[in-house]
């Protein structure tokens, strides 16, 4: 059988346009169609794409060109308020949310450890979903793509600090030094990008504005190049790409970047998405599916209730808090990555049972948040014209 790179895009794209026809017929969500093409062609599938770590790459590219385009739509100003307004909902949503998860876990007879990291790992939500299925106009001086946006936002900061701690486990007296690197190292990182920005980067779009090829070139060098800064300064390159779209968000050729890179996003997540199903182990399903249906309800019936909860407390329009907190009831690709993580660096903290048990919540939430999403709300990939905005 042939494996192949160009075998494998074959593979996937023409899977996706296949699943995405019948998804769309059937009023479906497209991500959905995805994930189920990764789950059928993927390892523990037909095999027909047995390696999927090049998918998994492109689909992390996919991840941040999102947050530069996402960046692209928030001024500096706009980004900093916002923070400020959901700031403590995060904080008080997720130290709730891990002690509803954890005993969830504690009750499925999970070993305290293991309980801890279940609960911890869903209190993230996902940009991916989020975002792609924000229509473009609410992200643009909205105050559901604002309060979104600066959720998403501190919670991968707090993903951050979660995945430096599991990290660390088995190490000794680093852990703390190293979150408080990162507490330090965020600001500094955030001011030199400004100032580069200022004192550079905007420079060169003004002398050669009129060379489209090359500000888009230079956009993405941009953006790649403050998202490996950001990894290798112990952050994510999620955050140093949004940053570097906010820096850049108020300059005259930002529609013109965000126009030109949808297209290259939306390739790579289609990889993305392929990768999440492909990544799941179907031999695991039948021990972690009853636990995995309990827990998934609770995180799409409580999760969007407790923001919509924690907003209304904060000030919030009651329809704002409502749609954000649906927009938002699901658990994140950083509830895989720690997952992994743990399971990868340190096998005592976790199990391959509760391992797999966060990889299916997190896929089957994924599903059932973009149906919502997509019947209830206004979104990209409604088939109903009234519902559909771009």
């Amino acid at each position: 059988m042939d494996h192949s790179f160009v075998f494998s895009t074959f593979v996937i794209f023409t899977g996706a346009a296949i699943l995405a026809t019948v998804a769309l017929y059937t009023r479906q969500s497209l991500l959905v169609a995805y994930m189920v093409l990764g789950v059928l062609m993927g390892p523990s599938g037909w095999k027909l794409v047995p390696n999927i770590n090049v998918a998994r790459g492109i689909g992390d590219v996919g991840i941040i060109f999102l947050l530069f385009l996402v960046g692209l739509d928030l001024t500096p100003r706009e980004f900093f308020s916002s923070l400020r307004k959901t700031a403590l909902v995060t904080l008080v949503f997720s130290a709730l949310f891990t002690m509803i998860g954890f005993a969830v876990g504690y009750l499925f007879s999970f070993t305290l450890l293991e309980s801890l990291l279940i609960g911890v790992s869903l209190i993230f939500s996902s940009t991916i979903i989020g975002l792609k299925l924000l229509p473009t106009l609410a992200l643009h001086h909205k105050p559901i793509g604002e309060r979104m946006i600066s959720v998403l936002l501190l919670q991968d900061l707090l993903a951050i600090g979660m995945l430096l701690f599991v990290h660390g486990a088995q190490m000794t007296g680093s852990k703390l030094a190293d979150l408080g690197l990162t507490v330090i190292t965020f600001p500094l990182f955030l001011g030199f990008a400004f100032l580069i920005q200022h004192y550079f980067i905007s420079k060169l779009f003004a002398r050669f504005d009129r060379v489209k090829e090359y500000l888009f070139l230079a956009a993405l060098g941009w953006c790649l190049g403050l998202a490996e800064l950001s990894r290798a300064l112990g952050l994510s390159a999620e955050i140093g790409a949004f940053l570097a779209g906010v820096s850049i968000a108020e300059g005259p050729i930002a529609v013109f970047i965000a126009d030109n890179l949808k297209p290259l996003r939306d390739f790579c997540l289609i990889m993305f998405f392929f990768a999440i199903g492909a990544s799941f182990d179907l031999h695991y399903l039948p021990v972690v599916i009853i636990p995995a249906l309990f827990l998934a309800s609770l995180v799409l019936l409580i999760k969007p209730w407790l923001f919509q909860v924690l907003l209304r407390w904060s000030g919030e329009k009651k329809n704002i808090a409502r749609e954000v907190g649906v927009r938002l009831g699901q658990a994140s690709e950083f509830s895989l990555l720690i997952a992994y993580l743990a399971a990868e660096t340190s096998p005592a903290l976790i199990g391959g049972k509760a391992n797999y048990l966060i990889q299916a919540v997190t896929i089957l939430t994924f599903v059932g948040s973009s149906y919502w999403v997509v019947l209830r709300y206004p979104t990209p990939l409604a088939l109903n014209e009234k519902m559909r905005v771009d």
